[in-house]
């Protein structure tokens, strides 16, 4: 499993690099080009949100829970993103938006 987020950890980056690009000069592209970086920021950080929540459910619910209190305290992110990613319905910002 490490393989596929070293995978999907540099598609985000790619895909954020791509967009950072943009921003910089964005009248080197055109609008259907900047709604495809927009869709792949959506799209890859979304699979890399569903990858850990797919190897967080492979885990005994024991360590679930130690894992999980330990990720609400880290102070990265609210402990309500992590419950919302991990255990719940996922990242708020991701059910709302979709490719465009």
């Amino acid at each position: 499993m490490i393989a596929n987020f070293d995978e999907l950890a540099q598609a985000e980056d790619i895909a954020y690099f791509k967009a950072d690009i943009c921003l910089y000069s964005p009248e080197s592209y055109t609008l259907e080009e900047k709604r495809d970086i927009c869709n792949e920021m959506i799209s890859t950080s979304k699979a890399m949100l569903d990858a850990m929540r797919a190897d967080f459910e492979t885990y005994p619910p024991a360590i679930r829970s130690k894992l999980l209190d330990m990720l609400c305290q880290s102070g990265i992110e609210s402990p309500e993103w992590w419950w919302d990613v991990l255990v719940g319905e996922g990242d708020p910002l991701y059910r709302e938006l979709e490719a465009i």
